[in-house]
């Protein structure tokens, strides 16, 4: 198939699945307000985040990571990690599961945290200035666990020779030449909903995007887009930091396989996708292979060499081929995008 007829083709199954998005668009209003600048976010947004540090545990210096996540009106969960974060230490499937609220206002906030570890036992900890205080049962502070701010080791990587820059990776950049519907936010982001003209095979794939932050919503409502590898092989996105990691969380491969670890950043953090992609294998309009792919998370291995037997519904491609482009969802949500190309195989 020629490139003019490949775009042709996406070109007209996008018109035919348009109203679909539109209504999926509609369906997922947010609950509360939503926040796309970190610059301009409410007062829990400056607490929410990871902390990192050690405490004694039988007399042995331990090593913690802690995620906190709000959840609006000052209420917050917190997971606390032996070893270190996700991805940085942590082996489960030992944890600390607690919650908190806020009392006070922006720099002079603090909160309260209370919970229980995988023991049974009850933790005390609070927040404020910037670091996570572990507490005794007197109220003693036993340790001090600063905030931390992780950053994926691919983040900004350029494109490699031979590789095709769908947009560019400046955040200042506007070209969207190369995609379908390319929206661009007034700083210059790539915004959900577009779809590249042209078609890929054996890929590999990095994508940079920014998750929103919406601190009410909950599920499958709360910053939610998908990188659709050949139009149907949904890698999710998705506000997802501090859950379990299930086959609809972030990372996952959807419907098909949960990531290994939840890589998940906070909201308003740059993120990375590079996806080493196979794709489906034919003989004849015969399927005679699967559809494989790799998953990088943040620089974290979340899905290696994963076998994917179907697609996933919403995508512009209805069913497997060798080729197909990239699209990412617009589920309601203004996820942004940054520095994404592919180093095609074939």
């Amino acid at each position: 198939m020629t490139a003019t007829a490949r775009r042709f083709t996406i070109c007209l199954a996008l018109l035919c699945i348009s109203e679909c998005f539109t209504a999926l668009s509609a369906s997922a209003k947010p609950a509360g307000t939503v926040f796309t600048d970190p610059d301009h976010a409410d007062d829990d947004f400056l607490i929410q985040g990871e902390y990192v540090g050690e405490m004694k545990q039988d007399g042995q210096p331990q090593r913690y990571g802690v995620q906190v996540i709000a959840l609006g009106d000052g209420k917050f969960d917190a997971v606390a990690y032996p070893g270190g974060l996700p991805g940085d230490g942590w082996t489960p499937p030992d944890k600390i599961t607690g919650k908190g609220v806020r009392e006070g206002t922006a720099a002079d906030a603090t909160v309260k945290l209370e919970g229980l570890d995988w023991g049974g036992v009850k933790r005390k900890g609070l927040i404020r200035k910037g670091a996570l205080a572990v507490l005794s049962d007197s109220g003693e502070e036993i340790a001090t666990f600063p905030k931390t701010k992780r950053t994926s080791p691919s983040l900004g990587k350029k494109p490699p020779q031979g590789a095709v820059v769908i947009f560019d990776g400046t955040g200042t950049g506007t070209d969207t030449a190369k995609l379908i519907d390319g929206r661009v936010s007034e700083d210059g982001l790539l915004m959900e909903g577009v779809t590249t003209k042209d078609a890929f095979g054996d890929a590999l794939w990095h994508i940079e995007f920014r998750l929103p932050y919406q601190p009410k919503d909950r599920g499958q409502g709360r910053g939610n887009s998908g990188a659709y590898v050949q139009g149907c092989y949904e890698v999710q996105m998705l506000d997802s930091f501090g859950l379990p990691g299930k086959q609809d969380d972030c990372g996952a491969v959807y419907s098909v396989a949960a990531p290994l670890v939840n890589m998940c950043l906070p909201p308003l953090e740059w993120q990375t996708y590079d996806i080493e992609f196979t794709a489906a294998k034919f003989d004849d309009g015969k399927k005679t292979s699967n559809a494989r792919m790799t998953v990088r998370h943040n620089g974290v291995v979340i899905q290696d060499n994963v076998e994917v037997p179907k697609i996933t519904p919403g995508g512009p491609q209805a069913e497997m081929k060798p080729v197909g482009p990239l699209h990412l969802q617009n589920h309601g949500n203004p996820v942004r995008y940054r520095n994404i190309w592919v180093l095609p195989k074939s």
